[in-house]
């Protein structure tokens, strides 16, 4: 009988356990940067005509084009009013908890913020699209430090305003100001203050959120920059290797995506997608292929098995390529270009004509189950997906949406 009731204690734990690591689970951009959502499981494998139910919308978020961040059961998104700036924290029923002025915001076209916020050990970091960085306590939403990241390193803003969601390794948060001597920089994520600085290849920032690969040799920091795919040494700042990719608005705003030792790195105006694998533990890289074909703008894209999905560009159309020979296994044009995550075994595809499509991911085509269009919000429709416990939202302009799409 007590090894009985232990066994249900110990059971019991386990649940609270888990139910404490799912409650607590941060998203960041892109979920951890890849748009894969591999922790969501049981989802609705189709929609009903008229979409997934709307649970609840909140209208009033201002300019923006930032996505949301999730951390300890709260929604984080930025939105823009009079050139201003705001945070705005929900709870997960869609509540307004508080809403945070954090400083002027790009208000020269397409307005309000680009970059997704940063959350991270009970801080909140902000990167406007004016060139400031803001770290605000996760509790109170008080300024804890903030830099003018442009002046101090001596960089100027890029042609649609910075972009960029900061990246965070251990005590680093490592930023793109791009300017000719201070490139990269890490900083303390606590205090603002600078741990080490690249000159890369001294081009201007990209609009590029950059990633993190620890298990090189050489665990390093990937980014896109204006004229150049760059990894730097996240210990010391090093420039380990850099490869050249232009386009004609040095325009580089797709995350790389990495895995099986190779890193594919897509750019739109017709450039198209580079596969670099690493080389001597990550200390270089070779081409392992290209194809101008597959030339993703800002709709970024994601690897599931041997494949990767995503959309072009001047090519619009869905693709599915093979990810270690480039080989193009499917062109789709039955539904509109755009941004794309995935989870449990479905493509999550947003147009930039406003609607959201269903797809089972199959390498051999297309496969459309359901789709509804997005009716609420503003403006161009570029703000990517999330997914936090069976709930899709949508940030469309000044309104966010969130949809059940788990029973």
């Amino acid at each position: 009988m007590m090894n009985m009731i232990k066994k249900n204690i110990i059971f019991c734990w386990l649940l609270f356990a888990g139910y404490m690591l799912s409650a607590q689970h941060t998203v960041e951009w892109r979920y951890d940067r890849t748009g894969v959502y591999s922790n969501e499981t049981g989802l609705l494998k189709s929609w009903p005509a008229k979409g997934p139910e709307l649970l609840w919308h909140y209208d009033g978020l201002g300019d923006g084009h930032s996505s949301i961040a999730i951390a300890n059961e709260k929604i984080y998104v930025t939105g823009m009013t009079n050139k201003q700036g705001y945070l705005y924290v929900f709870d997960l029923k869609g509540k307004l908890l508080n809403k945070k002025k954090y400083g002027s915001e790009w208000s020269k076209n397409y307005d309000g913020p680009r970059g997704t916020v940063t959350i991270d050990d009970g801080k909140i970091y902000i990167v406007s699209g004016m060139g400031f960085l803001h770290c605000l306590d996760e509790k109170t939403l008080n300024l804890v430090w903030e830099k003018n990241f442009l002046n101090d390193f001596g960089a100027k803003n890029i042609q649609w305003g910075i972009n960029e969601s900061p990246l965070i390794v251990g005590d680093k948060l490592i930023l793109t100001p791009g300017g000719p001597v201070h490139n990269v920089v890490a900083l303390n994520k606590n205090t603002g203050k600078l741990i080490w600085s690249s000159k890369g290849k001294g081009n201007s920032a990209a609009y590029c959120s950059p990633l993190y690969i620890g298990d090189l040799q050489v665990p390093q920091v990937v980014t896109m920059t204006a004229n150049h795919i760059i990894g730097i040494d996240i210990t010391n700042g090093n420039l380990l290797w850099a490869y050249e990719q232009t386009n004609r608005w040095s325009v580089h705003a797709n995350t790389p995506v990495y895995g099986d030792n190779l890193l594919l790195c897509t750019s739109g105006y017709g450039k198209g997608s580079v596969m670099l694998r690493f080389t001597n533990g990550g200390r270089g890289v070779e081409k392992a292929w290209f194809s101008p074909e597959i030339d993703s703008r800002i709709g970024a894209m994601v690897k599931v098995g041997d494949y990767a999905y995503g959309s072009g560009d001047n090519n619009k159309f869905w693709f599915c390529v093979n990810w270690k020979t480039g080989e193009i296994v499917y062109k789709d044009r039955s539904f509109g270009i755009g941004n794309v995550i995935a989870a449990d075994g479905m493509l999550y595809c947003y147009s930039d004509k406003g609607e959201i499509a269903l797809v089972k991911i199959n390498p051999k085509k297309f496969e459309l189950v359901s789709k509804f269009p997005i009716t609420l919000g503003t403006d161009q429709h570029w703000a990517h997906t999330v997914i936090h416990q069976g709930v899709l939202y949508v940030r469309h302009g000044d309104a966010v949406m969130a949809y059940k799409i788990k029973n």
